[in-house]
Formats: structure tokens, sequence, C-alpha cells
């Protein structure tokens, strides 16, 4: 049996980056009186130009800052009295994990347990009683890696973290659980599959390929391409967070997929039909002439699936949109947002020990 939460007063970690963008935009258009604080320290992935359309509304707060801060966080509890907390702040690129774990471990790890500790403080030390919830978003990549006949990832799948990305997300869901139980902190967590959608920092796989076959650059594929992916489009993921807030049980995790196991290589090749649609006299067709194979990076996993039955049966949860609809959404906003990829984009390759992972990205 579940029960209905209303959040009035919002705080959300990670704000200005991709999947929190996406959330701030959507949340507040489902809840326009709803109190939206967004706290951000605008590393290379997070941009403020995403938040500035909401300048000047009265329920829309931006502080540039770091999870890590306590005092900051406590103190934008206590002033805005906050109730909720949607924390997507993390460090979250694979192959820069590799070459450069401290970061990961530090951001995604002790900044969470910065935020856990403020939360604390305020809603359980200070105001006993007081009605709250912290949501945690973190990834099916806590579960390690999936045969191809391997049954999707459930909430009961043991942890088998590969990457250290994904062993510093790991930590955090245990750290989130254990204040959870320990201290009676409010919490949920949702472990969503890939994200892609408007806004996603053209590191990560879709909009690098959009990217480059717009510029008729070459699109790096990992190994054989054959590495599987539940895509989800960002705005089902925060559908799914929107129902967890308000009618998932505290202290549950829930699993966020968009039934969409896609391989790498097949969907560089429909991306590439639907620019040969879309553009047949460019100079670029056809665009899959771009794709070159490149040596696979350590550890990658092979596939990666959501058992999402427990959202769905408990919480009512359906993806809107197939991947061919979300793709093709996808294309056309970065089509009409040319400044977000042409501009200063710091691709992952400073950390790489070599040329051929510079190209890879």
């Amino acid at each position: 049996m579940t029960t209905t939460y209303t959040p009035h007063h919002v705080l959300v970690t990670g704000g200005a980056g991709f999947i929190g963008t996406n959330f701030v935009h959507f949340w507040l258009q489902q809840y326009p009186d709803t109190r939206l604080v967004i706290l951000d320290a605008l590393t290379y992935a997070g941009r403020y130009e995403n938040l500035q359309p909401l300048e000047g509304q009265a329920n829309f707060r931006f502080v540039h800052g770091d999870i890590l801060d306590q005092p900051l966080v406590e103190q934008l509890l206590r002033e805005e009295t906050i109730d909720t907390i949607v924390h997507f702040a993390a460090e979250s690129h694979v192959d820069r994990s590799i070459y450069g774990p401290d970061a990961f471990l530090k951001t995604n790890i002790d900044g969470t347990h910065s935020l856990l500790k403020a939360a604390k403080t305020v809603w359980l030390d200070e105001k006993p009683g007081f009605v709250h919830r912290f949501h945690h978003v973190s990834t099916d990549e806590v579960y390690g890696t999936l045969s191809a006949t391997d049954p999707a990832f459930t909430e009961i799948t043991p942890y088998a973290p590969n990457s250290p990305y994904a062993a510093s997300k790991a930590a955090s869901d245990h750290v989130i659980r254990a204040y959870q139980h320990t201290y009676g902190l409010q919490t949920t967590t949702s472990n969503c599959s890939n994200n892609y959608g408007p806004y996603q920092y053209p590191e990560k796989l879709i909009p690098l390929a959009i990217s480059n076959l717009l510029q008729g650059k070459p699109v790096p594929i990992y190994g054989d391409g054959q590495q599987i992916r539940d895509w989800l489009y960002v705005d089902d993921h925060n559908r799914g967070i929107d129902l967890i807030i308000r009618t998932g049980r505290i202290g549950e995790t829930y699993n966020i997929g968009g039934n969409n196991e896609q391989a790498n290589l097949s969907l560089i090749h429909e991306l590439c039909a639907l620019l040969d649609a879309r553009f047949p006299d460019s100079p670029h067709v056809p665009h899959n002439q771009h794709i070159v194979y490149v040596t696979d990076r350590p550890g990658h996993d092979r596939r990666y699936a959501i058992d999402n039955s427990k959202i769905c049966s408990e919480l009512g949860y359906v993806p809107a949109e197939t991947f061919q609809s979300g793709l093709a959404k996808t294309l056309d906003w970065y089509l009409s947002h040319p400044d977000f990829w042409q501009g200063d984009v710091k691709l992952f390759g400073t950390h790489a020990p070599s040329t051929t992972l510079r190209e890879q990205v």
C-alpha cells in the first residue's frame, strides 16, 4: 500500500547537469507552485545556461556551490525550509573514472555522505517528526554486467560494480540505505538505465555521435560495438522519479528502465539513417561511412538491462517514449541548439595516455 507525499520546497543537487536540468524543467512545468532551489558546482558538464530561461521566476533559485560543503547545505535546508532533496549531483563518465577515479570517490561517496549528514542534522536532530524525502538517483551499473541470456537486473540483483564510477555509485547507494535504516531518514533510491535526450554533454555516445556526424567527423565505436544498453528517454526517467517521490515506499529502491535494449552499433546505424533522411543532400551521406572502430576500454561491461516491473506494478509507471520517438526528439533538440555542441566542449582526452583513447572520447 502506498501513501501520497507532496513536496513543497525542493533542493535539486546537480540541477545544471544533463538529467538534473531536464528534471528542473519537467518539475516546474508539472508543479509550478513548488519552490525549487538548485545547487550545482558547475563543473565541466554543468551549465548554468541550461537554466537561464527560469531566471526571475519567484519559485526558482540557483546556488553555485558544492554538495561537499555541509554548512552551505544545512543553511539552504533551514532558510528555504526544504522538505525534499532530489540528489543528481555526481561524476558519471566511466572513461574519466578509469583514468581519474579520485574525483568520483570524492563527489559520489563523500558528497552524498555530506548531504546525508546535513539532512540528518536539520531534519532529524533539529526537527524531530518533520516529514521529508531524500531521493537518491543512481545507476544500473552498480549491478555489474550481463551475458546475452541473463535475466535483466532487478532490485535484488547483487551489486557487482566493475568501474570506479560504478563502485562509487554502489557505495553511495549503501550509505543512503544505512542512513534510512539506522537513523530513520526518509529516503528512496532509483537505479536507472542509460539516459538520453536534450542537454546531454557531448562526451556521451548519442550527443557525441550527433555532433560528429553533422560535422563529418569520425564516430568512434568501442570494440565490436555489440555492447548492449537499455536506453531511457530522460523525461521518462523524470516521470519515474516523480512517482517514487510522491508514492514510493520509504526505504525502497526502484529500477527505472526504458524497455529499449540496443547494441551501440545498431543505435549509431539508426541515428545515421535518421540523418540520411533529414539531410539527403549532405556531403556526409551516407552518414554511416564515418563509423570507426577503436580499441575497447578496460573492463567494458557487455550488457545492461533493467527489469522495471516493480515500479510499473507498484506505482503505475509506463515509459512514454519508444526508442525511435525519443531518438527523433533528441536529434531535433540538438539540431535546434547548435551552440550547445559547437562551443567549448571539454571532451575526455586530457587524462588519456594514448591517441587511441583520446579519439574514443
